[in-house]
């Protein structure tokens, strides 16, 4: 049996994956690189240009940008993609359960998420963070509720796909428990939908982190996210235009990374809704 190798024809994923990795290598080993202390304030250097000493320039208090962008890049990142495995757990348990047990159950949790995917995702954003209080619990509540709506629809709507195959059929026939139905044959038959909608849910949710930390209701200082970077940069942009160019460029990058990654994994995991696409 041969193994099939993710991306081998794609070209962009593959780019968009190394990206990736480079970015997250770099934040999570940033305390072990020569990069500098993202806590460390000079006030000789503020609002100094990029140069040798300081490839990104510094912030208003001296402190160099580039560890500090790390920084936001490592936050930023692991604060959506844990908030989204906790949205994908949701999403798959009652996702599947409406689908299988139909009915009013089912048609009780289409009716919630749609009333959930109508609230504008900002909004949304913003009444979590006034409720729980600014902060990182607030972000991962916020994205688990933004993510949570279409990533329900589509288990859903997978599950409801496979729940019409003979080998369905053929499971409850043999005597197979509504348990093993829905979370081992439809759970192993969605699960590469899931994965791909979870990938676009991770760039969801570094918008909505980014946006809560840029209006001062996300991650707080002293930790530093690239939504926060923006915030505190966005003051000096007349005379120091790199605080925002340096955060805003990475986010952008990550995003934009994400987004081709989930377009890979979905021609690799789920081929027939590639080809539906195109």
């Amino acid at each position: 049996m041969r193994l099939r190798l993710p991306f081998r024809h794609d070209v962009l994923a593959r780019i968009a994956l190394g990206v990736l990795v480079v970015l997250l290598a770099g934040s999570l080993l940033a305390p072990l690189l020569p990069v500098g202390d993202s806590s460390a304030v000079n006030v000789a250097p503020r609002l100094e240009g990029p140069s040798s000493s300081f490839p990104l320039g510094t912030d208003y208090l001296g402190r160099s940008l580039l560890p500090r962008v790390l920084d936001g890049i490592r936050v930023t990142v692991l604060l959506a993609s844990s908030a989204v495995v906790v949205t994908a757990m949701i999403a798959v348990v009652i996702g599947i359960a409406a689908a299988y047990l139909r009915g009013v159950v089912d048609e009780a949790i289409v009716r919630l998420a749609d009333v959930m995917f109508s609230f504008p995702a900002l909004l949304l954003a913003v009444l979590m963070a006034a409720i729980i209080g600014p902060g990182t619990p607030a972000a991962i509540v916020s994205i688990i509720i933004i993510t949570l709506p279409l990533m329900l629809r589509v288990v859903r709507a997978a599950s409801l796909i496979v729940l019409e195959k003979d080998f369905i059929v053929a499971a409850e026939i043999a005597g197979a428990s509504r348990r093993r139905i829905m979370f081992v044959h439809v759970l192993s038959n969605i699960s590469g939908a899931a994965v791909v909608q979870a990938t676009y849910a991770i760039s969801v949710g570094v918008l909505v982190e980014s946006t809560l930390g840029f209006l001062g209701l996300g991650v707080q200082p002293p930790e530093a996210s690239l939504g926060s970077l923006l915030q505190e940069g966005i003051i000096y942009l007349p005379i120091a235009p790199w605080l925002v160019f340096a955060p805003g460029l990475v986010l952008a990058v990550v995003i934009f990374a994400v987004n081709l990654l989930g377009d890979g994994l979905r021609d690799t995991l789920d081929p027939q809704q590639a080809r539906a696409l195109k």
